[in-house]
């Protein structure tokens, strides 16, 4: 499985963004996906995660209300609106795909991971 992460850019704060990413190689209808991200100096932390059929979603906490994860299984894509945004959320932000519907807020749940798009907000 590939996974193309898109979407990021410089934005004020306040405004929004649609990052989508877009897997390719094999079928991930199957897969959980999520998002992590990365701020600069800082470890990569989960943001928000969806199951194979988009019935189960979580999200971080500092993100529930701002954040919203989608998929669309036919396009093979998933995506995160992510609205009023704050100079905080500034990161990379990452794809990635998961064999298993648990435990998805960790990175060791997922096998496979897309180079990221990067996210910078002005304030």
């Amino acid at each position: 499985v590939q996974l193309q992460a898109s979407g990021g850019g410089l934005v004020q704060a306040g405004n929004s963004l649609r990052l989508s990413c877009a897997a390719s190689g094999r079928t991930v209808s199957t897969y959980s996906m999520g998002w992590f991200r990365q701020a600069p100096g800082k470890g990569r932390e989960f943001v928000a995660a969806i199951n194979w059929s988009g019935i189960s979603i979580y999200l971080t906490d500092t993100v529930k209300g701002r954040f919203t994860i989608s998929r669309d299984n036919a396009k093979s894509t998933m995506n995160l609106q992510v609205n009023s945004l704050k100079p905080e959320d500034t990161a990379v932000y990452f794809c990635a795909a998961s064999s298993v519907d648990y435990g998805l807020a960790y990175e060791r749940a997922y096998e496979y991971w897309g180079q990221g798009t990067e996210v910078t907000v002005s304030s």
